[in-house]
């Protein structure tokens, strides 16, 4: 039986350094899989690969079990959909306005307008703002509209890269809280979560996954990683002297 998403043996090189080195990983219906690493390890080199945003020097990336294509329009079409690191919020335009990009592609006006709703539901904030100029907002709330322009695309798998990056320690409960949110409601969004703050990260997830200068060094449930000695010492910050 096919994964909902599939990589094998994929190797991307950026002038001539081996970013992934043969990362083969998969992401189930449903789940929540994150990704840690170290800056550098090739984290984000791996969400943008599958988004087509980068192209591989080899290996395949199957998405229900088919080859997707390397156009990133023909990815989005397909409801892979990914949340950049830093946000990336069109600043001169409103909340409302970056929202409406998120569903560019879609021609169901009910179920956007429906969507919209589902947005502001899981982003109150956002409602608030909703006619304020997007470069105007605070940096968490620059990221709620950055995941709410995601769920506006209608996503079958969210690809989140580092969405809690510069954000007050309460705001980061309320981002993981959201991701959550969005993968256990009725929208029942599968997400690939791409994340510095381990802890959090594996607490959230089903399975993770840990990379290490391009190459992937441990898998497991997410719970079993947060517990591993060995991961808390590398990522945690965790002294071996203190393990439990």
């Amino acid at each position: 039986m096919n994964s909902l998403l599939e990589i094998k043996d994929l190797h991307v090189s950026y002038n001539g350094i081996n970013a992934l080195r043969g990362i083969s990983l998969h992401v189930e219906e449903g789940e929540i899989v994150t990704i840690i690493g170290a800056n550098g390890a090739g984290k984000s080199t791996l969400l943008n690969t599958i988004s087509g945003l980068v192209h591989p020097k080899s290996g395949e990336i199957k998405y229900k079990g088919e080859l997707i294509s390397k156009k990133p329009h023909k990815i989005v079409s397909k409801g892979i959909i990914q949340v950049p690191e830093g946000r990336q919020v069109f600043a001169n335009l409103t909340t409302l306005g970056n929202l409406g990009i998120g569903a560019f592609l879609r021609k169901d006006k009910d179920a956007i307008a429906e969507d919209m709703e589902y947005v502001f539901s899981v982003f109150p904030r956002l409602k608030e703002r909703a006619s304020q100029m997007a470069g105007s907002l605070s940096g968490g709330e620059q990221q709620m509209l950055a995941i709410g322009r995601g769920l506006m695309s209608k996503p079958k798998v969210m690809l989140l890269d580092e969405p809690s990056l510069g954000l007050a320690p309460m705001l980061v409960n309320d981002i993981f809280s959201v991701i959550r949110k969005v993968n256990n409601e009725g929208k029942g969004t599968t997400i690939l979560l791409v994340e510095q703050n381990a802890r959090k990260a594996l607490a959230v997830a089903n399975r993770a996954y840990v990379l290490e200068t391009g190459e992937i060094i441990r898998e497991g449930a997410g719970i079993n990683l947060l517990n591993d000695p060995s991961v808390q010492e590398a990522y945690l910050g965790v002294k071996p002297t203190n393990l439990q």
